[in-house]
């Protein structure tokens, strides 16, 4: 925040204007430039110049630009944004990160957005005229030449043809992962609403809330991976028309100097520390040349190697990574993984550190210098370079995966003592000596020679990776998301089987236990009877009632079923325990838990309702056996006859006797029979209630399976979309490959793509091989393909053949086969090209029921000649087996030729060919082509109506045969 204390007055407008400088994380030439015209015109004072530079530096100490914004007069307002938006277009791009601050801006403003738009569309025709000054090395010495004006011009053509790829692909991968997490909360959203309607509603509630736990982990991912994949599109077009070298390396390593030597700009910064300042990366631009100076690695307070590294691998072409000879280690090379995996291309420039300005020893060591200046580059000795060029190498591979790389020694302050006036008697020699020039010839050889296919590998090369990252991803969680979802059925069945072997525990327990204690109460019939066999039936009750009591049957019950319950709970807990520890892995999916302690909690209290219930039952048991009115009356009508008739008959004993077992008989028979029924009636509330434990736990698992099966199938669907498309850009860099190995070039177009290309295969080195459907006559070999795009790249392709056919005298000779093949067609007078020289013919053929794409190929390795017609239909993979089945139906009935179906991109073609041993004739030429073309229209309708029509192959093939006859 500005001092109060401070006289002089900021100038808020021209700080707004710093500060969209500095919205892209980028400080292009123009705008520096562009802002040094703003501050003479505004003739800002020396506060304002300084909180410029920390701007400029985005020092922690800076104005923030919302309090920046609220300062600016209203009356300045409209100036300002009107240079805002001059400023955001004056580097010919205007970034999303500079919309988004204009429309900050335009909010503390309450500005509409229609009024902000006026503004854009004037800037849009604003032109700025740079005036270059200072002539560098690169522009004065180099790059004047008509062969740099005519690669720079193939540059920016391929470029623009590449990028509609480039763009495609990106857009098609935020699509995708939009939809993507569209998908996942739709999904979710539907099976929360049909789970929320279950009776077992807290059990819906807590699936609901796992599912969302591990959504919004998801999402999280997906927001960073879209974010990725718009800064990488932002990046190439905001680079689009210019070939971009990127400097990287360790903050006074001499990346300032070598920016000057590259530019002409910067030198009055050298050695007073101002280059070291910013955070931010400057860019320079001239004449389609874009240099990006990153900020200095290790930096107090700066970014790390590899957010330096992210900063700029999306837009250069070229990175050049500066090392000294005297601080060699091994961490200053991790971030070249970044690299690797982007495809990138990279020059080392190892800066041999000799200190020439030492007050005592310096112009005696320059002056050794100048008389041998290959001494201090030597490669051999103790004091030599080649242990410092081993080591980088050696760590270097460690992180890139090869070294292809070239590492190149120079001097950078000999090059800087040349640009001195105090040294200009030896300007030439101390540039010489530096061996700069070796860079910059290498500099100029990189845009050249490889300007074009590094402009490729920039644009397509490095979009497979920036598709590759989000879809290796998506991979990654679609298996995790079908692991988890079969580990989880097998835990289902698990535990239910475990809940089911409690509740039979439990009720072997209860079950026991009531026997028991309905034993005990049978026990206590034969001294209660003896006892009481001439009490009176009031008496007998209250008895009964307190010999129940002394045997504890009524809390004897009770018990047995809250220990029922325990048991069942505790061994359902610690199954549910069990399972959850062992699916401890699915954290993995992120914040997706299983806690069972709130199901526990939830089926604890329904036990405890199963309980309520088993007790009422014993209540019901108790009202029968206890003193009840039935049995004391049953016991009085019996006691009485007992009386009435020992009265009249029997003696004292005989009378006793009877009496106690009549009445022992009478409660046995009693208790006899309600133990069974009351053991029945409780166990079958037991597992009623446990049943609907179960049933709960069966639903929690079934529903939060539903949930991370969905997950998983739009990770799959995704994980589809997203191979399609790095499969098409694959496919692109490989055509751009093949142009450039050839020494060719053709407009980019999915059709040249199909016609060349096969297949495209990568490993996880990053080795390329490219299969093609036609051969090539390959112009650079593959240690130099190495070299120049510093990845490993194999062919695999059809070869040529040559045929003996008889001469004017009916010798046999050798005669081009292919010329044979040409001249069928030209005498035909079909329409073709020539795809490859002397290798293949390439032609459009319109039947009757479609268009499609003949290949006449000569192959040397089989000696044969091959016509290959392919359909312009590509069969989607849902329908592979279907149409599989009705080619080998119709190849079963076919006398020439076959179709052939890739299981890879679903492409039919239909094949003749003939061995070619003897000269062909124009008839045997015209049997094979016209064959072929007819057979693929005859069948074409067939597998439409298989992919469209939905019918069964064999169906499809009989409406064939039927439309023949």
């Amino acid at each position: 925040m500005p001092n109060p204390e401070t006289s002089e007055q900021l100038d808020y407008p021209f700080l707004l204007v710093t500060h969209i400088a500095c919205a892209d994380q980028q400080i292009h030439n123009k705008e520096l430039k562009y802002l040094h015209a703003l501050e003479q015109q505004r003739r800002v004072g020396q506060s304002t110049k300084e909180e410029k530079e920390r701007i400029l530096a985005q020092d922690e100490h800076l104005i923030p630009v919302d309090f920046v914004a609220q300062q600016v007069p209203q009356q300045e307002r409209s100036w300002s944004m009107g240079e805002i938006l001059v400023m955001t277009h004056i580097d010919g791009f205007y970034s999303p990160l500079e919309r988004e601050m204009v429309d900050r801006i335009g909010q503390i403003w309450n500005w509409s957005s229609e009024k902000i738009q006026s503004f854009v569309e004037s800037a849009k025709t604003y032109t700025f005229t740079q005036d270059i000054s200072n002539k560098s090395k690169l522009e004065d010495n180099l790059w004047k030449d008509s062969d740099y004006r005519n690669a720079i011009h193939q540059c920016t053509e391929i470029a623009k043809q590449d990028f509609i790829f480039t763009e495609s692909a990106l857009q098609a991968a935020k699509t995708t992962l939009d939809n993507l997490k569209t998908g996942i909360d739709r999904s979710l959203e539907t099976i929360q609403q049909k789970t929320s309607g279950n009776a077992n509603a807290q059990t819906a509630q807590e699936v609901a809330k796992q599912l969302e736990a591990t959504k919004q982990s998801l999402e999280a991912e997906i927001v960073k991976k879209i974010k990725d994949v718009c800064e990488s599109l932002d990046a190439k077009q905001r680079a689009l028309s210019y070939f971009t070298i990127a400097f990287m390396g360790k903050t006074k390593a001499g990346k300032s100097t070598l920016h000057a030597i590259m530019t002409g700009e910067g030198w009055n910064a050298i050695g007073v520390g101002k280059q070291r300042t910013t955070r931010l990366n400057r860019v320079y631009e001239w004449e389609n040349i874009r240099i990006i100076d990153t900020p200095g690695i290790g930096a107090p307070g700066g970014k790390t190697d590899e957010e330096i590294a992210q900063s700029i691998v999306n837009e250069a072409d070229v990175i050049c990574y500066l090392v000294t000879n005297d601080s060699i280690q091994e961490t200053e090379f991790g971030f070249l993984r970044l690299l690797k995996e982007k495809a990138k291309s990279l020059i080392i420039l190892l800066n041999v550190h000799k200190n020439f300005r030492d007050s005592r020893r310096g112009p005696y060591e320059l002056e050794k210098f100048l008389k041998n200046p290959d001494k201090l580059f030597t490669l051999d000795g103790s004091t030599g370079l080649g242990g410092h060029i081993d080591r980088i190498r050696r760590y270097a591979q460690q992180h890139y995966g090869n070294d292809y790389f070239q590492i190149i020694p120079v001097m950078l302050l000999a090059a800087q003592l040349s640009y001195e006036s105090e040294h200009q008697q030896h300007k030439n020699e101390l540039f010489k000596a530096s061996l700069m020039q070796k860079f910059l010839d290498e500099i100029r050889l990189s845009l050249v020679e490889y300007g074009a296919i590094r402009r490729s590998q920039t644009l397509l090369g490095c979009t497979v990776g920036d598709v590759e990252n989000p879809y290796q991803w998506v991979v990654q969680q679609a298996e995790i998301y079908k692991k988890s979802t079969e580990r989880l059925q097998n835990k289902r069945l698990t535990i239910l089987k475990k809940i089911q072997q409690a509740a039979n525990d439990a009720s072997n327990s209860l079950k026991n236990e009531i026997e028991s204690i309905f034993k005990d109460a049978l026990n206590a019939i034969p001294s209660f009877a003896e006892l009481h066999w001439k009490s009176s039936e009031s008496t007998m009750e209250s008895a009964w009632e307190r010999e129940l009591k002394n045997i504890r049957f009524e809390e004897r019950l009770n018990t047995a079923y809250k220990e029922a319950i325990t048991q069942f709970t505790k061994e359902t807990h610690d199954s549910l325990e069990e399972v959850g520890k062992e699916l401890q892995l699915i954290a993995k999916l992120g914040g997706l838990t299983f806690n069972f302690n709130e199901h526990d909690s939830n089926d604890e209290r329904n036990f405890f309702r199963i309980g309520g219930g088993i007790l009422a039952l014993a209540g019901a048991v108790i009202v029968f056996i206890p003193p009840v009115a039935a049995i004391g009356l049953i016991i009085g009508v019996v006691g009485g006859v007992l009386n009435f008739i020992g009265g009249f008959f029997k003696s004292k004993q005989q009378k006793r006797r009877e009496a106690v077992e009549n009445i022992s008989t009478s409660l046995q028979r009693q208790i006899k029979e309600f133990q069974p029924k009351t053991i029945s009636n409780a166990l079958k509330q037991l597992d009623t209630s446990c049943n609907e434990v179960k049933i709960n736990v069966d639903s929690y698992f079934n529903n939060l399976i539903a949930g991370l099966d969905t997950i998983a199938q739009h990770l799959k669907s995704a994980e589809s979309q997203l191979e399609k498309k790095i499969d098409l850009i694959n496919r692109a860099y490989a055509k751009r490959l093949i142009d450039w190995c050839c020494h060719r070039y053709e407009p980019l177009t999915p059709d040249c793509i199909d016609a060349v290309i096969a297949k495209v295969r990568r490993d996880s080195i990053g080795r390329i091989n490219i299969t093609t459907k036609i051969p090539l006559d390959l112009k650079v070999d593959a240690a130099q393909i190495e070299t120049v795009i510093q990845q490993s790249v194999t062919f695999e392709q059809p070869q040529t053949a040559l045929v003996k056919t008889p001469d004017k005298r009916g010798e046999l000779v050798m005669t081009n086969l292919f010329e044979s093949i040409v001249n069928f067609f030209e005498k035909d007078d079909w329409n073709f090209e020539e795809v490859d020289s002397e290798k293949s013919l390439r032609l459009k053929v319109e039947m009757e029921n479609s268009t499609y794409t003949g290949y006449a190929i000569v192959d040397d390795e089989n000696n044969t000649f091959v016509f290959y017609s392919a359909s312009p239909v590509k069969i989607p993979k849902s329908k592979y087996l279907p149409v599989a089945e009705f080619l080998a139906r119709a190849n079963n009935g076919l006398i020439i030729g076959n179709f052939e179906m890739d299981f890879e991109d679903g492409e039919i073609r239909y094949k003749t060919s003939i061995i070619a041993d003897q000269e062909l004739s124009y008839s045997v030429i015209e049997n094979l082509v016209y064959t072929n073309l007819s057979t693929i229209d005859n069948y074409f309708p067939g597998f439409m109506r298989i992919i469209y029509g939905g019918i069964s192959p064999e169906e499809a093939l009989n409406q064939i045969e039927q439309e023949e006859e």
